[in-house]
């Protein structure tokens, strides 16, 4: 697509209004150009899973920043040998929230891509999340609970939690979310600017989501399949993480909630194809 006829489109779509229409979309400096592009991948011991993710990364990523959860294994190692280029960094905490922050203040790309180290988000599908940022969102949610998505990995547990916190969600904030609890997200570097994230654990996608959509932040989500944890055992905690994300939700509504009544977007996976992203 030309780069005008695509700032045209970009400015045709609408975000979450309540009756009216709060603004419009907005293309950015450089949207009609080649972004940037950086993934940040959050790990503790995942030394066997990296040889199943690093190699996947298409090329139009510029940056690979692996943040260390102080692994005993040989993470960092194999991160090395796999990817030279990657930039390592040790979170001074503990959690996954503070891994993602650590990772942000040291990115440099316009685009930010939060990428799991197990091996369950696939790395291929990058390019249809940047695909979707070019077009003129603000933020981009992977949902396996749309038509084109799917995962082998959650259990009925979590399948539930998460159906019950979506319908409390879309309830309280007025929106339609289709899966809240899954970390496979992008957004432009500029979205920092607007929110502040202060999540320790896995919680903070949910914050992440909740803050963006308080900030009227054009959100938008694609089908995405989340596979099998390849090796080892996933350091989430149904029952604990699950009361987090509650808090959070509560918090978040409790802070000052922003009431939507167009629907999220949910963008057909045709769309995204690598040639919308050249340029």
């Amino acid at each position: 697509m030309e780069p005008a006829r695509r700032a045209q489109r970009a400015l045709n779509v609408w975000l979450h209004g309540s009756g009216k229409v709060i603004q419009k979309v907005k293309i950015r400096p450089g949207r009609t150009q080649k972004p940037r592009v950086s993934v940040i991948i959050p790990a503790m011991n995942e030394e066997q899973n990296l040889p199943c993710i690093l190699p996947l990364l298409p090329s139009i990523v510029d940056e690979v920043i692996l943040v260390d959860g102080h692994s005993t294994d040989n993470t960092i190692q194999v991160a090395r040998q796999l990817l030279p280029s990657i930039q390592i960094v040790t979170q001074a905490g503990r959690g996954k929230g503070e891994a993602l922050r650590t990772g942000f203040a040291v990115s440099r790309g316009d685009i930010i891509i939060m990428l799991d180290a197990d091996g369950s988000a696939d790395p291929t599908e990058i390019p249809r999340f940047v695909s979707a940022l070019m077009e003129g969102y603000d933020c981009v949610k992977g949902s396996r609970f749309k038509p084109g998505g799917g995962s082998f990995d959650i259990t009925p547990l979590r399948r539930l939690g998460n159906a019950i916190f979506c319908h409390i969600v879309n309830l309280l904030f007025g929106t339609n979310i289709s899966d809240l609890c899954y970390g496979y997200v992008a957004f432009w570097r500029s979205c920092l600017d607007q929110i502040q994230l202060d999540s320790e654990g896995f919680e903070v996608e949910t914050q992440l989501y909740l803050r963006m959509l308080k900030a009227h932040l054009g959100i938008a989500e694609i089908p995405s399949i989340e596979n099998l944890r390849i090796y080892g055992r996933s350091n989430l905690h149904t029952i604990r993480d699950g009361w987090r994300v509650l808090s959070t939700i509560v918090h978040e509504w409790r802070q000052g909630k922003t009431v939507h009544t167009e629907p999220l977007k949910t963008l057909p996976t045709q769309l995204h194809t690598k040639e919308k992203i050249s340029v």
